[in-house]
């Protein structure tokens, strides 16, 4: 539940002092601020952004690095209060005894009770990475010592995970070692102990990765995600997340980069990703009201010609109400906008196609 909306109303009134930065009237409208969280930074590449709220400040993290895969990328963190980003602070490598790797992915998630969590990957390559988890009591300020997750385990692999009726964490997770497979993880204890489930997808039909999780008002789950060459996936489960169905396409296209998406308090569904078979350029966010049928709300980004693109999404919502999204801005920053979720609407997507001059862009 998010039944505070006072901070919102703060940061809604100052929509008007960023309407003139906006190119367009649909932008106007639901972009209530843009920014970098970052200028400089003692990096020169980063990817993979992460955002939660914790403490009354926002909190997000990425890995940064000469590249990526370089065995000097780290996780790094950066905290938002009083309308100021912090300076990136590194707080977890890919050192072990012996040597060290680079690290991938964070995903910060604050349970309703608890430490905010982050999760990230250690390993030369996707294919035999390994998952860890660090914990924070005072909302990103420290961290504890991050921790292997057991054998079997990635922890979410991209996207947050959700929070199941009496604390159970759902994890949304994936592999690649043996094609792309997507499982989820279970949670009862904050992290501890995990139950590992099998793939729900065949990759000799379907090649997918990376889900995010979405709640129904009937109580269904929904992933959504990343596949290798065919669009923008989705699967359902009836119980819970126990087992799923048949893994499909949604008929969104996407050029097999990550994508985010999150079940808003009014019950609707907002989806960030790249609305393109073959560049990481437009990146786009659509909304829908049942998690099939998707309406074009905004363009965030459109540039084919800047060959890094406009990457990896990530989206919450905040207890103020408004949404916010964080992505890779040409592997050089990470950008985050906010939104206000009561202006994101639009015509809607039909085979496959943005409509013209839907969302306007930047």
């Amino acid at each position: 539940m998010r039944p505070d909306r006072t901070s919102g109303a703060s940061l809604l009134c100052l929509a008007c002092c960023f309407a003139a930065a906006a190119s367009s009237p649909a932008e106007q409208g639901a972009i209530v601020l843009r920014e970098f969280i970052y200028d400089d930074a003692p990096f020169p590449s980063c990817h993979a952004s992460t955002i939660e709220e914790a403490d009354g400040s926002l909190v997000a993290a990425w890995f940064g690095g000469t590249h990526e895969r370089h065995p000097d990328v780290g996780i790094w963190v950066a905290r938002k209060t009083d309308g100021e980003w912090s300076k990136p602070e590194q707080v977890a490598t890919g050192v072990t005894d012996d040597e060290r790797f680079p690290t991938w992915n964070p995903v910060l998630f604050k349970p309703s009770e608890g430490p905010l969590l982050l999760f990230y990957k250690v390993g030369p390559t996707p294919r035999d990475w390994w998952g860890m988890l660090t914990e924070s009591s005072d909302g990103g300020r420290t961290w504890s010592e991050p921790r292997r997750l057991p054998d079997g385990v990635i922890g979410p692999v991209k996207n947050k995970p959700i929070e199941l009726p009496g604390g159970v964490l759902m994890s949304p997770s994936s592999t690649e070692d043996q094609g792309w497979m997507v499982h989820f993880e279970r949670s009862p204890d904050l992290g501890k102990t995990w139950e590992a489930m099998t793939p729900v997808n065949d990759p000799e039909q379907i090649r997918a990765i990376q889900p995010s999780l979405l709640v129904h008002p009937d109580g269904r789950l929904q992933a959504v995600g990343r596949t290798r060459a065919s669009g923008v996936f989705q699967v359902w489960s009836d119980d819970g997340g126990r087992t799923w169905g048949k893994m499909a396409l949604t008929g969104l296209p996407n050029p097999s980069s990550g994508t985010d998406a999150v079940t808003l308090d009014d019950g609707r569904h907002v989806l960030v990703y790249n609305h393109d078979a073959e560049d990481r350029s437009p990146l786009n966010v659509a909304v829908s009201d049942d998690g099939v049928h998707w309406r074009a709300a905004l363009v965030l980004e459109d540039d084919p010609e800047h060959p890094a693109g406009y990457s990896y999404p990530a989206v919450i919502q905040t207890d103020d109400g408004l949404v916010h999204v964080t992505y890779t801005w040409r592997r050089e920053r990470i950008k985050h906008v906010v939104l206000d979720p009561d202006r994101l609407d639009g015509p809607p997507i039909r085979d496959g196609q943005w409509p013209d001059g839907a969302g306007g862009s930047e």
